[in-house]
């Protein structure tokens, strides 16, 4: 199941998947698994004690969430448009330093109001099915698997940056991560425009 939510190509996918791809070596791009890692680990707890669920019991919260996502996945969509990879030159200038990595990742996990969502309905409801030992021992598993798909996402992109010495393939991911974003960010206006109507 935890496979299941994380597999779709989603924002923060994306970008784990683009640091690794950019950089040169995979330890470069270890800012955006460990933080993105971080903040799954934070909201799968959250699910699961049941805590978050109150958060979204707010009207005006959600729509405030949905709002600052779509306005941050504009800004981010734009970004990584404009980003031109170099994976073979000397130049940095391209690559997410590792602040921008963290602050970049963190936003698109804990912006996302998509990827809260999938967390509260999915894992905290089916956390719902379990108790005790047997309710920790499912978190702990869905944890661990967010953990190695991060990792996974930032090697698969770090082999594939290493066969790419143009940079035109990695511009083209780019670019259709951008596209990616942009449409996550018109289906949070869609769903602001819904909770307002």
């Amino acid at each position: 199941m935890a496979f299941g939510l994380i597999l779709p190509l989603g924002v923060q996918n994306v970008f784990v998947f683009n640091q690794g791809a950019t950089h040169k070596k995979f330890t470069n791009a270890l800012p955006a698994v460990v933080t993105a890692g971080i903040c799954d680990t934070l909201l799968i707890y959250m699910a699961v004690a049941g805590v978050s669920v109150i958060v979204f019991s707010f009207e005006w919260l959600k729509i405030l969430l949905f709002g600052v996502g779509l306005f941050f996945l504009a800004y981010m969509g734009w970004i990584i448009w404009k980003d031109r990879p170099e994976v073979n030159g000397n130049t940095e200038g391209n690559r997410f330093s590792t602040r921008r990595q963290i602050t970049f990742a963190a936003s698109v996990s804990l912006l996302n109001p998509h990827a809260i969502l999938d967390t509260i309905g999915v894992i905290g409801t089916s956390s719902l099915t379990y108790s005790g030992y047997d309710k920790w021992v499912f978190m702990i598993g869905c944890i661990v698997v967010s953990w190695i798909w991060f990792i996974s996402l930032a090697v698969v992109g770090r082999k594939i940056g290493q066969f790419n010495g143009t940079g035109n393939f990695l511009k083209r991911i780019n670019q259709i991560s951008a596209i990616i974003i942009w449409i996550m960010a018109i289906y949070m206006g869609y769903q602001v425009y819904l909770l307002l109507i």
